[in-house]
């Protein structure tokens, strides 16, 4: 019984034990970006690259870095700083490329998502998810799916499909 209590422990972001799979919710993966922490679903994670580069391709969006060639796939690059605007970074050994799995106009991709660190892995219950707050008009928030506490942070957790939907769509 303790090895389950402990067990238990180390998957739950905030200490809260849950006694079926139901209530233990989903499995985040967390980076940083600009300073801020954000999450995506663990079972859209095919794989974590350090930055080794991108293949240009010409007339695509700012945010988009190229292409990369990944075991014979062609997997396009989103600079998910510049796709939000942020201050421009310069690349260092933290830097890694999140390899996504997601779904865009009826059809699975993958798609190579580049971030300035890797965090952690959390366990939000599905009730310590809250909605993402309006935020007003002329700002598009939708593809923050919502907002959960670790510990004195918060994270945003991002829908990962509308993101890369909406930055990959014209491409």
């Amino acid at each position: 019984m303790q090895m389950n209590a402990a067990m238990s422990d180390n998957t739950m972001s905030a200490g809260e034990f849950a006694t079926d799979e139901a209530e233990m919710g989903s499995q985040y993966l967390t980076f940083v970006c600009a300073g801020e922490e954000y999450g995506i679903e663990i079972l859209r994670v095919q794989e974590i690259k350090g930055w080794e580069g991108a293949t240009h391709v010409p007339h695509t969006p700012v945010y988009v870095l190229g292409v990369m060639n990944l075991r014979g796939l062609i997997v396009p690059v989103i600079n998910l700083r510049a796709r939000f605007n942020f201050e421009p970074r310069r690349f260092d050994a933290s830097t890694v490329v999140i390899v996504v799995r997601v779904q865009c106009s009826m059809a699975e991709k993958t798609v190579g998502v580049v971030v300035d660190a890797v965090s952690e892995v959390y366990t939000f219950s599905n009730e310590a998810i809250l909605p993402p707050p309006e935020i007003g008009e002329g700002i598009d928030g939708s593809c923050v799916s919502g907002l959960a506490s670790a510990g004195d942070r918060m994270v945003m957790l991002l829908d990962i499909d509308r993101l890369i939907a909406s930055s990959i769509e014209n491409i």
